[in-house]
């Protein structure tokens, strides 16, 4: 087995949170030409991805007013919901975010969108951002 070279932390992607996909996907798709990325739907969120260059685009649509992207929606409305950065070792990363007393919101990895181990930071700890992390 080859070992992996580290590529260091980098923006994996942006979710943005939409009222219905069918209404925002056409602009993103058909007037940006940002083609589609299949991803599972995750969090009680329906989500297309889309190809922004390495970094993707999911664009989060709520299955209920009690999901996580429902509950943003009530509060903000449409728009960025989070950033997504690519760590190259998650348990470490989380392990230095704690000692650094950034509050986590996944204590543990767990599997996202993408098949990726991911984890979220409390944004009472990045300054305002709700930020997830994930393995490259």
């Amino acid at each position: 087995m080859t070992p992996t070279t580290p590529r260091g932390t980098r923006v994996s992607h942006i979710g943005i949170a939409v009222e219905a996909l069918a209404d925002s996907l056409p602009f993103f798709r058909d007037v940006l030409g940002l083609s589609e990325v299949e991803l599972a739907n995750s969090d009680g969120a329906s989500i297309v991805g889309l190809s922004a260059g390495e970094p993707l685009v999911e664009l989060l649509e709520a299955e209920g007013l009690d999901s996580p992207i429902g509950r943003f929606m009530a509060k903000r409305g449409p728009g960025i919901h989070h950033i997504c950065f690519s760590v190259d070792n998650l348990d470490e990363m989380l392990e230095r975010c704690r000692k650094a007393g950034v509050l986590l919101i996944d204590e543990t990895p767990r599997i996202g969108a993408e098949g990726k181990r991911i984890a979220f930071l409390h944004p009472k700890s990045t300054g305002g951002v709700l930020v997830e992390l994930s393995d490259h």
